[in-house]
């Protein structure tokens, strides 16, 4: 049966205009990607809430830290490589130090951007985010969990930084679950392996489960959607269950969810393999054959899991 697909940016675009109609204080900056981000449907409703910047991206974010001074609940969207590369002093200074309530929604992050090669596949940004005090970063996994997500995003007091890929994802969740900031999610049980997947990648591990079943290998999945703060409590009690774990991400293999996952067991340490990308830049390519080049398939998530369970 044919995976159903839905991007992201649908997601988020239907919740922006929910929010707007619920919340008059819910502003939308951009800066000349509107039509990409999807946030052209919010200001063609509420023009009123709705500024674009052009290419100003740093402006843009002085702009939306100055709308969180008045109150407003301000939504910041661009692309992930401008949107944390291009805009960090202004984040840090005007944003994140002030512990104001500006919600960067970034898209086109990771590898599978593609064709538009290492100068757009933005793979620090949550490196970048997560160290920031008061921000809270969350990589949602489809459609449906983001729909879900915003909301609680709109409702948190201070800064948070959404992560959001450019092509269309699996739909994991045909209906709306109890998703929560700062809560990990069990979607399969097992007892020798746990498989941590957060945004493009959990699909990846659900694939790396049914691909170890036939290894006999029961894998524990879990999704984790905000990686600061992350459920330091279900991946100790993972660790502890299985012995074991591996991390998936469509992100460099420094700074993001290996990395908060290796910090959250510092006192439990088990033997933990990342699959990201490495220490490297991306390159142009079609979006299917990056994904495999650089590993980031069920494939490679599934080796290293009967690898770490070899080693037990």
């Amino acid at each position: 049966m044919t995976e159903k697909m839905r991007n992201l940016r649908d997601g988020y675009s239907s919740a922006l205009i929910e929010l707007g109609h619920q919340n008059e204080d819910i502003v939308v900056v951009d800066a000349d990607l509107a039509l990409s981000t999807k946030t052209k449907r919010f200001g063609t409703i509420f023009s009123n809430r709705f500024f674009d910047f052009g290419v100003a991206e740093a402006n843009m974010m002085g702009a939306a830290a100055g709308f969180a001074t008045c109150g407003k609940i301000v939504f910041a969207s661009t692309f992930a490589v401008f949107a944390t590369g291009r805009c960090y002093d202004q984040i840090r200074q005007s944003i994140a130090y002030p512990n104001l309530n500006v919600k960067i929604v970034a898209t086109h992050a990771g590898i599978s951007v593609g064709g538009d090669g290492a100068s757009h596949q933005m793979l620090e940004d949550i490196a970048l985010m997560r160290v920031l005090p008061n921000m809270v970063v969350v990589t949602p996994t489809d459609a449906t969990e983001i729909e879900d997500i915003i909301p609680q995003v709109a409702k948190h007091q201070g800064p948070c930084y959404v992560r959001m890929g450019r092509a269309d994802s699996p739909v994991l969740f045909g209906k709306h679950e109890d998703f929560t900031l700062g809560k990990a999610k069990i979607l399969e049980d097992g007892n020798d392996v746990t498989l941590i997947g957060t945004g493009t990648m959990v699909s990846e591990t659900l694939k790396a489960r049914k691909l170890l079943k036939k290894d006999k290998i029961n894998a524990q999945v879990i999704l984790i959607h905000t990686l600061k703060p992350i459920d330091q409590d279900t991946i100790k009690k993972a660790a502890r269950k299985t012995g074991c774990i591996v991390t998936a991400e469509e992100h460099s293999i420094i700074g993001g969810l290996g990395s908060a996952v290796s910090e959250a067991l510092d006192m439990h340490p088990v033997p933990l393999k990342r699959i990201g990308v490495p220490d490297v830049f991306g390159e142009s390519g079609e979006a299917k054959d990056l994904v495999k080049k650089y590993g980031l398939t069920a494939e490679n998530i599934g080796e290293a899991a009967r690898e770490l369970v070899r080693l037990k």
